[in-house]
């Protein structure tokens, strides 16, 4: 459920386009479905991640900027916008607290030795610098047609690959934690 909730609203936007052609309508629809899409979670959850209301904040910002100017190009940096703040938080997570950001997450289910949490870390960072620079090299290279389709699928294709990538290399070097060694730390 919270994996559909969670591309809801880039599901609609892919086929308002489909149905209008128009870039411009497809992002005034984005705007209102991102927000249903954010108040629903927090309404069966009671919280709502940081990153989906940067995300939020980013759809209603360069949204409202792609809607009143007429201007695509705001919506279509916000895919790089959003992976440059992750890549910024995963960077960041480096230099404030005692593990990586991916540890924080993920370290409940794993053990992993420093190094290899270090190593991880950086990976993500790249796949996030990776996907904001693709994202503008389609952007610009191709037509709108093409980033729309690119944007769902392309961008899903992408991230579901580099997940594969990383749990089978997470399966080579991590034990996995159970709730008897979590008790005993």
């Amino acid at each position: 459920m919270k994996l559909l909730l969670d591309f809801l609203p880039i599901l609609i936007f892919f086929g308002v386009y489909k149905v209008t052609g128009d870039l411009i309508i497809a992002t005034a629809v984005l705007i209102p479905v991102t927000i249903v899409q954010v108040a629903v979670t927090y309404w069966l959850t009671k919280k709502v991640e940081k990153m989906a209301l940067a995300t939020l904040a980013l759809v209603v910002i360069l949204g409202g900027a792609t809607v009143v100017l007429n201007d695509g190009w705001f919506i279509m940096w916000k895919p790089t916008v959003v992976n440059g703040l992750f890549a910024l938080a995963f960077l960041g997570s480096h230099f404030i607290g005692d593990k990586p950001l991916v540890e924080r997450i993920l370290g409940h289910a794993l053990t992993l030795p420093k190094a290899k949490w270090v190593g991880l870390s950086w990976a993500w960072i790249a796949f996030f610098v990776f996907s904001g620079i693709i994202n503008l090299v389609v952007a610009y290279t191709f037509s709108e047609a093409v980033w729309v389709n690119f944007k769902l699928f392309g961008m899903l294709g992408l991230t579901f690959a580099f997940l594969i990538a990383q749990g089978l290399w997470i399966s080579r070097h991590a034990t996995e934690t159970d709730e008897s060694d979590r008790g005993a730390s």
